[in-house]
């Protein structure tokens, strides 16, 4: 595989890695936001969720434009409400494994 396309992966990976980054995605997934919606629904202070934007969109993972005084943000690619969705698919085959090896281990004599 390309050394370039394994380098993009990993720093768009590094971009994700924080619940804070995951949860705002989730919430643009639903449609674009200004930074006060993203503190009401994420309940968390204005400097922390900017400084998670200023992450994301660094990475280009989120697009954003100045409408008035207000920043809007939205999803840069459609294609991360996938990933996510995904995801989540993944950590519920891992439930499901575990939850399966638990009841094996109550069966056990």
């Amino acid at each position: 595989m390309n050394q370039h396309i394994q380098q993009f992966k990993a720093d768009f990976f590094k971009a994700l890695a924080h619940p804070m980054r995951i949860r705002i995605l989730e919430v643009l997934s639903e449609g674009e936001k200004n930074v006060n919606e993203l503190q009401s629904i994420l309940g968390s202070e204005g400097s922390a969720v900017s400084q998670q934007l200023a992450v994301l969109r660094n990475k280009n993972v989120v697009h954003s434009v100045k409408e008035g005084t207000s920043v809007i943000y939205s999803l840069r690619d459609p294609l991360i409400k996938d990933l996510l969705s995904v995801t989540k698919q993944i950590f519920d085959n891992h439930l499901v494994d575990a939850i399966s090896l638990l009841e094996d281990i109550r069966k056990e004599p």
